[in-house]
């Protein structure tokens, strides 16, 4: 895989387009940051990425060989067509071919967790590994998988959805209408949705948290249990162990299934508590199979809010190294 090129790398979210010049090391040299015009549709979303990539390209120390683009929502192999993109309000988007044709490089589009996912194997804690799982458990939980130095991408391009293996089948409800997914014990919405049922059963046990939110219970959320966990609280110290303890039983899972080196965590709800990443080492350990873990890793993700660039752009300088063909 060439990593001798120049890219750029765009994070597309629902409120901003973060758009990076990327060396072949990895590091970020220039970027720009600019809200997503949700409103002006794809083709204005088109306008203002082909108007970063013009200004990063102006400069650069080496010709841009690629562009890369992180999307949240359901993207289609190979084409790059957004099947879904629910901030965007987007279906069925050839957004792929569409920007290549308007920049005149090649682009490729995946989805923005995978995306994170290129940038730590490459890039950030995956470096030189070439079997590991990257697991961000932010607001949701998503992550990718990288097995004999590919990234599986699965039948339909939705491997890496690991946010919603069931770890408690009669569990809450998840967002994707299935019971018990790690994500709904553990993403940041259900850490907020746990707190705040908590707090409405047990006011007193919930002072903490209710002070903490400025007297609203609907304002209780992640980071609020986070503070109130670092002053010892009870209540936050009970719903961060059950996080901790699904976040264990989906690790396992996924351990004993692809048998991985490394296991890396990140995303906004470790970053806020990082300790998470040793309770997950201590509670796989003893629990997957032997032989998945004699050489078994977990670590903390390096990358923090450069993921969706630098992840982006070793996309595209994948792309280019697959195809070296210009389109």
């Amino acid at each position: 895989m060439s990593n001798q090129v120049w890219a750029i790398g765009v994070d597309l979210g629902g409120t901003k387009i973060e758009t990076a010049r990327v060396a072949p090391s990895g590091k970020v040299d220039r970027r720009l940051r600019t809200p997503t015009p949700v409103a002006a549709g794809a083709a204005g979303i088109r306008a203002a990425i082909v108007e970063a990539v013009t200004s990063l390209r102006k400069d650069a120390p080496a010709p841009i060989a690629a562009v890369g683009v992180g999307v949240a929502g359901q993207v289609e192999v190979h084409t790059g067509v957004v099947r879904f993109a629910p901030n965007l309000h987007w279906t069925d988007e050839p957004f792929q071919a569409d920007l290549a044709a308007a920049i005149g490089l090649p682009v490729a589009v995946d989805n923005d967790v995978r995306v994170a996912t290129w940038g730590e194997w490459l890039d950030g804690a995956g470096r030189g590994c070439d079997d590991l799982i990257c697991m961000f458990v932010g607001t949701g939980i998503g992550g990718g998988v990288v097995s004999g130095g590919r990234m599986l991408v699965g039948a339909s391009n939705t491997a890496g959805e690991i946010g919603h293996v069931p770890v408690q089948l009669n569990g809450p409800l998840c967002h994707c209408g299935n019971k018990g997914c790690v994500e709904a014990l553990a993403g940041g919405w259900a850490i907020a949705r746990r707190a705040q049922e908590a707090v409405a059963a047990d006011p007193k046990a919930g002072a903490a948290l209710l002070k903490l939110a400025g007297g609203s219970r609907e304002a209780i959320n992640g980071k609020i249990v986070s503070e109130a966990l670092s002053a010892n609280d009870a209540l936050a110290r009970s719903i961060i162990d059950g996080v901790a303890d699904a976040l264990v039983a989906g690790v396992t899972v996924l351990v004993n299934a692809f048998n991985p080196r490394r296991v890396i965590l990140g995303g906004g709800v470790i970053e806020g508590m990082p300790a998470l990443v040793a309770r997950v080492r201590e509670g796989v350990m003893p629990r997957a199979l032997k032989a998945a873990t004699a050489v078994l890793e977990i670590v903390p993700a390096m990358l923090h809010n450069d993921a969706g660039v630098v992840g982006a752009a070793a996309l595209a300088r994948q792309a280019v190294a697959a195809n070296p063909t210009p389109r």
